[in-house]
């Protein structure tokens, strides 16, 4: 049986709200966290509706920060699945702030999330994703790109980590004294 398919298109969800004093860090702009809450959340809502399952922070790949963001902007989070495998999607959020009075919308902030769906506890098989546009292909691709440079990051690393802890004492103190 083929797994069903949707397109980038059908995954985009947008969530919006005005930022308030309660969202402030101690300069005055809207703490990072609040950000990073709301893209968490975005990222969560826009793998529901592509894959039809809840599905659960895996991990944050990277999250920019481009511009403050002003108490008072109106901030809109736009998620769209840009990649999937089995039962992993990477969700793209793209975040544009807008000045209420002035009109004037800037964008803020660029993240990627990925997410696992999840029935009953247990991983699930996601739609398979159709690309529509150059631009879905091109974003697929490098997604991919990513997700292979992760897990050759990862893999050096723990070759690194098993090495390191195979060391001796003397060995150990003589590798952090080269720092």
């Amino acid at each position: 049986m083929s797994r069903p398919t949707r397109t980038v298109r059908e995954s985009q969800t947008q969530l919006a709200q005005i930022m308030t004093p309660n969202d402030a860090n101690v300069l005055g702009k809207v703490f990072g966290g609040s950000i990073l809450a709301m893209i968490d959340l975005t990222a969560s809502a826009t793998a529901q509706r592509y894959c039809g399952y809840i599905s659960v922070t895996a991990s944050f790949d990277r999250v920019d920060f481009h511009e403050p963001i002003e108490v008072g902007d109106l901030v809109t989070m736009t998620g769209f699945v840009s990649y999937v495998g089995r039962t992993s999607m990477e969700i793209t959020i793209e975040v544009e702030a807008t000045d209420l009075k002035s009109g004037h919308s800037r964008s803020t902030n660029t993240a990627r999330v990925t997410m696992v769906a999840l029935h009953e506890g247990r991983p699930a098989e996601v739609p398979r994703l159709v690309c529509e546009t150059r631009e879905d292909r091109i974003r697929f691709m490098l997604a991919k790109f990513r997700r292979e440079t992760r897990d050759v990051h990862r893999a050096v690393f723990n070759d690194r980590r098993a090495e390191l802890e195979a060391l001796s004492p003397e060995a150990l103190e003589i590798e952090f004294s080269g720092r």
